[in-house]
């Protein structure tokens, strides 16, 4: 009689545990960890794959410098987060699906970092003012050569989690010839949104704020636009406004200060002098926009923030897309150097105030920004918007 070897190795396995009591209880005490901790470990396995999914790091955001004009739509992965309303601007918890990278973030990615350029004041008029002579080299004073440009740094700095941005506009002396080494700062400008009236942003790294000037009567309006087709090129127009004497609501424009600055590289605390390595040059004595580019129907699609009386201090993104038509009249313009346009004009109804800027970043092309201010000189609402000459159309 022939037995398998199967068969053998049963017997044998039953005489071995039976001669041997405490390798037979050992035998079953690991047989039953085996069979409770493997559903365990799968379990865990599994349990830390959908907490990554949920709880982890966000996924890794675009490039550094990705730009969409003038607004973002993303698909995340839901979880409860607090957000701040788009309309109360209160904190809120929200159980909606949050985006993988939040419009602040995305924000903050495109307007962080060293922006370097000129910039330059201009009248009420339009017109370029000298810099100081104190300020002005020699050598261009016995030439009699006027300077109206300062180079200028700007580092920019926006904190993704916090929801604040600062900056320091510099300002550096004028030099003869490449002196790089040469260049010292005339003056600095520190900003934060902590100190701003009202600020409103792009995910494109455009924004808008409203800041106090020393007494209550003046307001300095900053637009801040980011070229659509160059996301390391912008432009920041800036209106100082201040109250009417007469009425103390009306807001009347006192002077146009215009900044054109390139993306330089990451936030430096602005520790490297721009000198002759800067990319761009001196504008406020070329000539100004022609107003057959600008004037005429156009089609714009909106990007809109509301604001009410008590927000002081709020920060609002633009949101939507609304569009319309608009006709822009030479009257109401004060043409700028640069493809570059403002103005300050009252509604129809007499009602509100519009504080508008316009870049013309190719022909029949235009980005632009509004604040609108009640009559009683407090911020209504910010308009950011793209837009069309439809005579181009």
């Amino acid at each position: 009689m022939t037995l398998s070897s199967s068969c053998f190795r049963s017997v044998e396995r039953e005489r071995d545990l039976h001669e041997n009591p405490f390798k037979s209880t050992f035998a079953f005490l690991f047989s039953i960890m085996i069979i409770h901790s493997v559903p365990m470990m799968l379990s865990s396995f599994s349990g830390s794959s959908l907490s990554w999914r949920r709880n982890g790091t966000h996924a890794p955001p675009p490039s550094f410098k990705a730009l969409r004009f003038p607004f973002s739509l993303s698909l995340g992965i839901g979880y409860r987060t607090t957000t701040i309303s788009p309309l109360s601007c209160s904190a809120e918890t929200s159980s909606e699906p949050a985006p993988l990278l939040n419009a602040w973030s995305e924000f903050a990615q495109n307007v962080s970092g060293e922006w370097d350029g000129f910039g330059a004041d201009f009248s009420r008029e339009g017109q370029p003012l000298e810099l100081p002579e104190s300020v002005v080299p020699e050598a261009y004073r016995e030439w009699e050569v006027k300077v109206f440009d300062w180079q200028t740094q700007c580092p920019t700095l926006a904190q993704p989690h916090s929801h604040t941005l600062l900056y320091k506009s510099i300002k550096l002396l004028p030099t003869v010839g490449c002196e790089a080494d040469a260049a010292t700062r005339y003056s600095i400008d520190h900003r934060t949104t902590t100190t701003s009236l009202s600020f409103s942003y792009s995910v494109s790294g455009s924004y808008v704020a409203v800041w106090p000037l020393g007494d209550n009567n003046h307001l300095e309006v900053e637009h801040c636009l980011i070229n659509p087709n160059d996301k390391e090129s912008r432009v920041r127009i800036l209106q100082v406004v201040r109250l009417a004497e007469e009425t103390k609501t009306l807001l009347v424009l006192q002077s146009v200060k215009v900044f054109r600055e390139l993306w330089d590289g990451p936030f430096r605390h602005g520790d490297q002098l721009g000198g002759c390595a800067i990319r761009s040059s001196g504008f406020a004595s070329t000539p100004t926009t022609s107003a057959s580019l600008v004037v005429g129907s156009w089609r714009a699609a909106l990007a809109t923030a509301s604001f009410h009386a008590s927000d002081s201090g709020c920060i609002e993104q633009v949101t939507g897309e609304k569009v319309v038509e608009i006709v822009r009249e030479e009257k109401d313009l004060l043409l700028l150097p640069q493809d570059l346009w403002c103005s300050l004009q009252e509604s129809k109804d007499g009602e509100r105030l519009l504080l508008s800027v316009g870049w013309l970043f190719e022909p029949g092309h235009a980005i632009t920004s509004t604040c609108i201010f009640s009559s009683d000189s407090k911020l209504q609402e910010v308009t950011m918007g793209k837009e069309t000459a439809l005579k181009e159309l």
